[in-house]
């Protein structure tokens, strides 16, 4: 999208050097109060932005193409699967030495996995583990299954953090 975007442009700067001056100024001076995270956001900022300022210079038929081409687009990559976030497994289990056969079971069930935190008390072994796995429901209770382990729970985290 972001390559479509900036061909719009460079064709929009090629047709007057007074508009690519006022282009550059006008893209240069776009700031956000947050910074933006999502790529897909990011490009959708700077079409809208692109689109007004080739729409400011006169040249609203290069503006319609590249939305045209920018919706096409969008609606062929919404067909593609993308990565689903991992998952985070914490265990409680009154056994120290099991975290060994924790591992072994994450790893049959999870096409990834990471230990995130180990936490260990006098009695008990706390542990995060960053997963991603199909079948989340037998990962946890073959994860339960473990003599010793208290508790189990599988929580979805897309890594932000909102106050």
């Amino acid at each position: 999208m972001v390559a479509v975007v900036t061909a719009a442009i460079i064709l929009t700067v090629q047709s007057n050097i007074v508009i690519s001056l006022g282009m550059v100024g006008a893209l240069s001076i776009v700031r956000f109060r947050t910074a933006i995270k999502e790529p897909m956001d990011l490009a959708f900022m700077f079409w809208s932005i692109s689109v007004g300022i080739i729409c400011g210079a006169g040249l609203a038929e290069i503006a319609i193409i590249l939305s045209l081409t920018i919706t096409v687009g969008i609606l062929v990559l919404d067909y593609f699967p993308i990565a689903k976030a991992p998952m985070l497994l914490v265990i409680n289990s009154s056994d120290l030495d099991l975290e060994e056969k924790i591992i072994d079971t994450v790893k049959r069930y999870a096409k990834y996995y990471k230990v995130k935190s180990r936490n260990m008390t006098q009695s008990e072994l706390d542990m995060v583990i960053e997963t991603r796995c199909d079948d989340q429901s037998a990962l946890i209770r073959s994860v339960m299954a473990i003599d010793g382990v208290l508790s189990a729970s599988l929580l979805s985290h897309d890594g932000e953090a909102t106050f």
